[in-house]
């Protein structure tokens, strides 16, 4: 049927999940299409605001985006689509998109051609590298960008500049979903797939908000709760969101106590005997430290110390340890939670005392939150070696020195990997001084945004943002490199459950704004990169060039994806990883045979101690190769480091609303969207709010010990003691209308996964007054830097991220 002018097919913003259709086995389709004119034409693409990754088209009128429609035959959506997806879209030609250049100048930032931009960055780079050596440079990349950039991006910063310094924003994300599948099954890569949710008898989801964070997906979910066979349903979340409120069981622990938590839940597995005794004998290793360390969490101590009663995590671990097949899930609230990957490993422990994995209905997702999170983490772009190889295994690097024919000692493996929050520190001391920002906005989603900016703006510290938009930290740069978006370029992404899709450009970038595989590819060219030989590093200008040499990359790895092309992608339209020859069209499921990615010549890295973060030697792992057995491993709680008490007696979460992605870069240019979330508040128990003299919609100062925000009251929805901020929203950096969440959280990170602590840190809170309206008013774009006595540059007033 031919779409209508300016035709939707549902109200998204009112109606976020839209109708049921409730099945048993095979999810039904239903298309979501919004136009805003009639498409001429219709290009492949995908969703990229949410870590989910569902199948598009993208409407093309007059050399314009003008609509969206999910793809029917799509593997992961069936043709839904969320509102963010539907609405989302209308950021490509937001009338402040960056369209040129700019340099900083006497303090300003000013317009500038390419020629002039690379050619600072250039200079800046070489002196850099021959005063201070490669260590001087660091790369900050996305969980937005496309594999193929990813992939030059690491090829350019490891065998071209030979830097340690390159992390993404996924540390803040999915690190740890990263670390937990290592330390478990040996390598990253998902275990399972999207279809385990139509079959599966039992879902437990741990700090995943998936309502408000996948849509579709728990469109998926909510299918099945209305069908003829509904999964029983546990959920863990200190917030009473919309899954928990469809839940069976609802277990809602003070932020920082999930280990505790899940400690508790596996006692009472292993001591009624719901495990399957015979799978742990001879597919794990190390069943016993998980019984000494959960052995003391009996309900009643899970209970104290967690507020959880003890009868609600007894009936959880009724449905846990008697359902015959179950889906996990974890997300922020595991990640980005004390003890962070030592919780995320309980859930799969769980999975694994109990045997189900790698079968139809029996899966652990350590959830990505991001769409390409699981590219940055493919292609080494996030400080894990590139395929899912081990840095300190010789041959593992010399595979990678092959296929990028450099030599092997050129590639920074003398030293581990340098995360997000180590890099800003570094750069803070003076020791990096040349930053490249890709496709991100630190200046907003890092913790204890104060210090974060301070180290941006320093004179010292050279600062390049490629970006569609004058964000936060654009604001602060040197240079500012106007970057192509989704939809103006092609790229593959990969979701969750390892579902490649390739997003085909639609439309062309507006002005000089380019894709960042070609600034990457320029800036190699001009800093003169070469191989071993003497011929260009880089060796492709185009996407399909670097997948066609990515592809080769993958070859035996996990995530192998040499029976994968573009030609492929198009015709088919969705593939899961490993393709290869064996499997062609790709393969649902890992670990069927009970066979995991542990042995010492293939494992991705030798693991941790969970409580120190200590790692273990080649040595050490050696001595007791699992050989293909997952690692079960036991953990102690250690409590927070910062408790309430009587000057800050509540603890603050902080999280995501349905209607905005990260820092609202497209979505709070969505007039829909924007609407429908405007502004930040502050969540806090209907119990607490008299005390404090607080109503729904007062304005109220939120105090930590590193700074404040002052947002009006939303009563209800969280547990008492606990308040909720969502993060989405950044401001001017100055107490004008302070709103941004991350001025309040705490600099700390787990010690395996190295991801930052964003759910939990004491606060007081205290009634400022009534809002007019009973609304706050809108965050403001970040500050101006002042570097010079010169007038700062305007304020755009209208850029919020």
């Amino acid at each position: 049927m031919a779409p209508v002018a300016g035709s939707q097919t549902r109200d998204a913003i009112a109606d976020v999940w839209g109708p049921r259709t409730p099945h048993a086995g095979s999810w039904p389709v239903r298309v979501d299409e919004r136009t805003a004119a009639a498409p001429e034409r219709w290009v492949q693409s995908v969703c990229v605001l949410c870590s989910y990754g569902c199948g598009m088209d993208v409407g093309v009128a007059d050399g314009q985006i003008v609509g969206v429609r999910g793809r029917a035959e799509d593997r992961v959506n069936r043709g839904r689509l969320g509102p963010k997806g539907m609405y989302g879209w209308v950021a490509n030609t937001s009338a402040d998109r960056l369209t040129t250049p700019l340099i900083r100048r006497r303090g300003r930032l000013e317009p500038a051609t390419w020629d002039d931009a690379m050619q600072l960055i250039v200079a800046r780079s070489k002196a850099d590298i021959r005063d201070y050596g490669p260590s001087s440079h660091a790369f900050y990349n996305s969980g937005q960008l496309f594999l193929e950039e990813y992939y030059t991006l690491a090829l350019v910063a490891e065998a071209g500049v030979a830097t340690a310094h390159v992390d993404g924003n996924t540390r803040l994300c999915t690190a740890t979903a990263a670390s937990a599948l290592i330390e478990s099954f040996g390598t990253d890569g998902a275990p399972g797939s999207y279809t385990d949710f139509d079959v599966t008898d039992a879902i437990f989801m741990v700090g995943h908000n998936m309502a408000a964070t996948q849509t579709v997906l728990w469109a998926r979910v909510l299918d099945r709760l209305e069908g003829p066979n509904p999964p029983r349903l546990v959920v863990v979340d200190p917030r009473r969101t919309q899954a928990a409120r469809r839940a069976e069981v609802h277990l809602a622990p003070r932020p920082g106590t999930n280990l505790p938590l899940l400690n508790g839940l596996l006692r009472i597995l292993i001591e009624r005997g719901w495990i399957d005794s015979r799978f742990i004998h001879d597919h794990t290793v190390d069943f016993e430290s998980l019984v000494s360390s959960t052995g003391p969490w009996t309900p009643d101590r899970v209970e104290a110390v967690s507020g959880v009663p003890a009868a609600d995590l007894e009936a959880a671990a009724e449905i846990l340890g008697t359902t015959p097949t179950l889906v996990s899930t974890c997300l922020q609230g595991v990640y980005q939670s004390l003890q962070a990957t030592a919780s995320a490993v309980q859930v799969n422990n769980l999975h694994l005392i109990r045997g189900l994995i790698g079968k139809p209905g029996s899966t652990v997702f350590q959830m990505n939150g991001q769409p390409t999170a699981q590219n940055t983490r493919e292609c080494g772009a996030n400080g894990e070696f590139i395929a899912f190889r081990n840095w300190n295994n010789p041959e593992h690097v010399a595979q990678t020195a092959k296929v990028w024919n450099v030599e092997p000692g050129k590639l920074p493996t003398w030293t581990p990997p340098t995360h997000a929050m180590q890099i800003f520190h570094l750069a803070e001391s003076g020791s990096i001084r040349w930053l490249w920002i890709l496709a991100t906005n630190p200046a907003v989603s890092l913790p204890e945004l104060g210090r974060i900016r301070k180290i941006l703006a320093k004179d010292d510290l050279f600062v390049i943002v490629s970006d569609a938009f004058m964000t936060e930290t654009a604001a602060l740069a040197d240079v500012v490199l106007p970057a192509a978006i989704w939809g103006e370029k092609t790229g593959c992404t990969t979701n969750a459950d390892r579902t490649v899709h390739l997003s085909e450009q639609a439309i062309e970038p507006p002005g000089m704004a380019r894709p960042d595989l070609d600034m990457l590819v320029d800036y190699a060219t001009r800093m003169g990169f070469k191989d071993r030989d003497g011929a260009p590093l880089v060796k492709w200008t185009d996407p399909e060039g670097a997948f066609e040499s990515w592809r080769e990359c993958s070859r035996g790895r996990p995530c192998d994806y040499s029976a994968m092309s573009y030609a492929k992608l198009h015709a088919v339209g969705a593939i899961q990883w490993p393709c290869t020859d064996a499997y062609p069209e790709g393969k649902e499921r890992q670990y069927e045979d009970g066979v995991f990615n542990t042995s010492a010549e293939y494992c991705e890295t030798y693991g941790h101690d969970l409580a120190t973060g200590a790692a273990v030697t080649a040595e050490e792992y050696a001595a007791h190769d699992p050989k293909g057995r997952a690692m079960i491993k036991g953990a102690e709680y250690v409590p927070p480091p910062e408790q309430p008490d009587g000057d800050f007696p509540f603890l603050l979460t902080t999280g995501r609303l349905t209607y905005h992605f990260h820092t609202r870069t497209k979505t709070g240019r969505s007039r829909e969207l924007n609407a429908a979330a405007p502004t930040p508040f502050v969540e806090l128990a209907s119990g607490d709010a008299p005390a404090l003299g607080v109503s729904d919609g007062d304005l109220v100062e939120v105090k930590s010990r590193r700074g404040h925000v002052v947002v009006p009251a939303r009563i209800g929805g969280v547990e008492p003691g606990v308040v909720f901020i969502p993060w989405h929203y950044g401001d001017d950096g100055t107490d004008n209308a302070p709103t941004a969440a991350n001025r309040l959280t705490l600099t700390g990170w787990d010690p395996v996964s190295k991801q930052p602590h964003f759910k939990y840190a004491a606060v007081a809170l205290s009634r400022v007054g009534r809002h007019e309206n009973g609304e706050p008013g809108p965050a403001r774009l970040a500050g101006r830097r002042r570097r010079s006595e010169a007038t700062p540059e305007p304020a755009h007033a209208d850029v919020e991220r």
